[in-house]
């Protein structure tokens, strides 16, 4: 492999892209600067110590210490990580990569900022934070946070036990303790999993000890699906029972 190709697949590794396997990615510019690099012929593993600063293309990824196999593509960078990309921004202690997933660990936050649209005239921020994040960039910003945490955005938090969400639809599932509060809409509702969907006007379907709160109006039932209107009013409705089918008593 020549050296440029080998450097682009380090540093896409890196900064949050697939390996750069099509030629348009591997034309990207590429730099790697550490206070020490090694590279182990035998074993395939690069490392790079001290003061790591990855670029490729317009994305970046800076920490203490960096590895990347060349056989297996698995890939590191740990100690005060940052990585950026677009318009996405991810800070933890520990960031791993097998080209497909990027797990991140220790006091993970990442900020996705959304430019202006009809929606949001002034832009938006969308976080996410947790202790462990399993991030797939390419499929519509998607972050599952299995032990629990926090996804923001111009409609308010979203927390539960277990979240997983599509920052780009705003699309999120929460199970476990799941809670919305949206200052815009005056409204706070919570269950035992909460299905959002906010990329237009917003629709939420709680599941479980479902309740919804507007003003001085509260609502309760086993299932709810709640209608964020244009004025901001909510719209409560008993969501409808699934069918019983043979599958469920299997």
């Amino acid at each position: 492999m020549k050296w440029k190709k080998f450097l682009a697949a380090i540093i896409s590794a890196m900064v949050l892209t697939l390996p750069a396997a099509a030629e348009e990615k591997e034309e990207l510019p590429s730099e790697l600067n550490a206070d020490e690099v090694e590279y182990d012929m035998e074993t395939g593993d690069l490392i790079a110590t001290g003061n790591v600063l990855l670029k490729h293309g317009t994305g970046k990824a800076t920490g203490k210490k960096a590895k990347y196999n060349v056989n297996t593509k698995a890939a590191y960078l740990i100690g005060n990580v940052v990585v950026i990309r677009d318009d996405m921004k991810l800070t933890c202690d520990k960031l791993t990569s097998d080209g497909k997933v990027m797990q991140a660990d220790g006091r993970v936050h990442g900020v996705q900022t959304v430019a202006p649209n009809e929606k949001y005239p002034n832009g938006d921020k969308r976080t996410f934070t947790g202790d462990h994040v399993d991030f797939y960039p390419d499929d519509k910003n998607h972050v599952i946070i299995p032990a629990g945490g926090l996804i923001t955005s111009g409609d308010g938090t979203f927390t539960a036990d277990h979240i997983e969400g599509w920052l780009d639809e705003e699309h999120y599932i929460g199970i476990g303790n799941a809670h919305i509060v949206s200052p815009p809409r005056q409204m706070e509702a919570g269950g035992n999993r909460i299905d959002y969907f906010g990329k237009e006007q917003g629709k939420a379907i709680l599941t479980g000890n479902a309740w919804a709160i507007q003003e001085n109006n509260k609502v309760k039932g086993e299932r709810l699906t709640v209608y964020m209107a244009k004025d901001n009013k909510l719209k409560v409705t008993p969501a409808p029972q699934p069918r019983m089918t043979d599958e469920a008593f299997k």
